[in-house]
């Protein structure tokens, strides 16, 4: 058992080293703390006593205990209620947790303090976290698949939203903007006459009109609804746009003149920039008022990887019968689109290309995580300003990327608007793109028109990439089975010039209320798949994320966990059942897919051993009563054969 102990004490601590959190083992470097723990024995002789690991972050202090044995998780009182005898307390993972932790908070000022239970080993495991107070009192906190709520940059969020059990403030955020996605939409149906695809393109010109106001450049007060040629309401909103896409140094040209020619329905509609009886303003200064109360004011300077905008786009859209999906706003999640930047490993040296760009949000999660990790002023200006590009066919959802990335300081907006497919993949090569994100269009591949499968979409992206560079794509899993004679063909030339290294399948609400079930496909470019090689096939279906009414897809209390535990895995970290995780050599023929290359490796438990014979009992008892006991005979029930 000893061996076993060490076995997962050594697992504990690299997971606490995967997460950046700060430890000491069997005791604390904090003074105080070590001081309190000179009096904790478990056996109540007032002597020392260590739980396995002590960590203090920030104001936190987290306590940890582990056992090898998954039977010694955890022991309640008859009442339900951790035990605190001796016993219990000494043998029991989670309750020695609770011990360590309930004297340390009583013995010294550290009172914000979780106690967490671990057993088990890398692969079959229970954590359990707590928290205590100095009054006897205790928390039990839903169990969790590793310590990334620990690290430094979660702890705080996890004590907001599980502790105080309140929204933090990027869900206030982003529920807020779904109200007023709803609210605005009534106002440009009633008062804009719009049409569908002129909606997003108004309130982005707004947006980029606002921006200008910390530069003397706009105010909305200047909206007075003057009818004079030049003057209206919507030229000045224009000048405001000109200028900011001048700022933002958007170039060259004919790019400038493209986007101001998506915005013109400001200055060309005479129904926004005129006066409302029941308003007593124009409509475009009462969308300029709400945007800038509701919106502009909340989102612009969050420093995070939602992407706000496209969202509010997004959720926008819905009301406008369907979901969005006429104009292209079929918005990636921003926790897929992170996912997806940590899967191909994105560095601050990387050149971002995503192809099918949309709302801009894969470039948003890439230009966020690069920036986190750039070390210099010259580095996130050349990140912001060289190492991330996009494409977009539709204008409209071009200038509604290009002012996304414009309100992001991006810098300089790297898109065009363009066809992809249309491209030369060796001229996009020169791009340099090291990495390439992408939610191509779905389902509009024919017989006779195969180009537009997702699969060539695919190849193209990765012909389209530098010599070893990663690629992350999300598609619908039936785009995994190639089942047209077109998608074989596609499948088979992406490996005779890339390598797939596995695919995750997704929840099937990720794109809540399009109805596709999606996978995440990882690749490497322009190195041709061996034989020999080992992909994983991941099943990620349950990401922690669960849909809640009049809001959608939101995070579940487990979903930041699951997503490590997802990570943990696809680097080797550490080991999975292969109900979760199959490696396996892949054909062009195969299913890429996990349920193709699942099998139940894992060895029966005890328990499982017992129902088995169980039912089997039943079932002869229920056969003999029913005088078929024949079928128990051997030799086919001939009893007077010889054995």
């Amino acid at each position: 058992m000893a061996k076993k102990e060490v076995k997962t004490d050594l697992w504990v601590a690299k997971q606490l080293d995967e997460c950046s959190i700060r430890y000491d083992a069997q005791g604390s470097n904090t003074k105080e703390i070590d001081e309190a723990l000179k009096s904790a024995s478990k056996r109540g002789t007032g002597k020392a006593g260590y739980p396995e690991y002590v960590a203090v972050i920030g104001d936190f202090v987290l306590v940890i205990e582990d056992k090898a044995a998954l039977d010694k998780h955890i022991n309640l009182t008859d009442r339900g209620v951790i035990d605190t005898t001796v016993k219990s307390v000494t043998d029991y993972a989670v309750n020695g947790a609770y011990f360590y932790a309930k004297h340390i908070a009583q013995n010294s000022t550290f009172k914000k303090v979780f106690a967490v239970g671990v057993s088990g080993d890398e692969k079959h495991h229970k954590i359990t976290p707590l928290w205590v107070d100095d009054r006897e009192g205790y928390k039990q906190l839903p169990d969790i698949e590793s310590f990334v709520w620990f690290s430094p940059s979660n702890i705080n969020e996890y004590y907001t939203r599980y502790v105080l059990e309140e929204a933090t403030d990027v869900e206030k955020t982003t529920e807020q903007i779904l109200k007023d996605a709803a609210e605005l939409h009534e106002y440009l149906r009633t008062y804009g006459t719009l049409k569908d695809q002129d909606k997003p393109l108004v309130v982005a010109g707004i947006l980029l009109a606002l921006d200008e106001i910390e530069y003397g450049g706009f105010s909305v007060d200047s909206l007075t609804g003057d009818q004079i040629a030049g003057n209206r309401d919507g030229d000045k909103l224009m000048n405001a746009i000109k200028t900011r896409l001048t700022r933002s140094n958007v170039g060259p040209d004919a790019k400038k003149d493209k986007l101001l020619a998506e915005f013109a329905i400001l200055q060309t509609s005479f129904r926004l920039n005129e006066v409302n009886e029941t308003l007593g303003k124009t409509p475009l200064k009462y969308y300029t008022e709400f945007l800038y109360e509701h919106v502009f004011k909340n989102i612009k300077y969050q420093k995070t990887s939602e992407d706000f905008i496209g969202r509010f786009y997004g959720e926008f859209m819905s009301y406008s019968g369907g979901d969005g999906q006429t104009l292209g706003i079929v918005l990636t999640p921003s926790h897929i689109t992170d996912l997806m930047c940590d899967l191909v490993d994105i560095q601050a040296d990387d050149t971002v290309l995503d192809p099918t760009c949309g709302t801009a949000g894969f470039l948003i999660s890439s230009m966020h995580k690069m920036l986190s990790m750039a070390t210099s002023d010259q580095q996130r200006k050349n990140i912001k300003k060289k190492q991330l590009h996009g494409f977009e066919l539709q204008s409209n959802m071009f200038a509604v990327a290009a002012a996304n990335m414009i309100l992001r300081r991006d810098g300089n907006s790297n898109l065009e608007c363009c066809d992809f497919l249309a491209k030369n993949p060796a001229q996009v090569q020169m791009k340099g793109a090291t990495v390439g994100l992408m939610n191509p269009p779905y389902s509009q591949g024919t017989k006779s028109d195969p180009s537009q499968y997702e699969l060539s979409f695919i190849e193209h992206l990765l012909d389209s990439l530098t010599v070893g560079a990663r690629a992350a794509v999300i598609v619908p899993q039936s785009s995994m089975t190639g089942k047209s004679k077109a998608e074989q063909a596609f499948k088979e030339s992406i490996m005779k010039h890339h390598t797939l290294e596995g695919v995750i399948t997704c929840n099937t609400d990720t794109f809540y209320g399009v109805g596709t079930n999606p996978v995440i496909t990882v690749f490497t470019a322009h190195e041709p798949h061996p034989a020999d090689h080992m992909c994983k096939f991941i099943d990620f279906r349950d990401d922690g994320y669960e849909v809640r009414a009049h809001v959608g897809l939101v995070e579940g209390d487990s979903a930041k966990d699951k997503r490590q535990h997802l990570l943990d895995v696809w680097f080797g970290r550490v080991e999975a059942p292969s109900k979760f995780c199959v490696k396996s050599t892949a054909e062009a023929s195969d299913e890429w897919l996990h349920s193709f290359y699942y099998f139940n490796d894992e060895i029966p438990t005890d328990a499982d051993f017992e129902k088995s014979i169980s039912d089997y009992l039943t079932f002869e008892f229920s056969m003999v009563m029913q005088n078929r006991e024949y079928l128990f005979k051997q030799n086919g029930g001939d009893e007077d054969a010889e054995s």
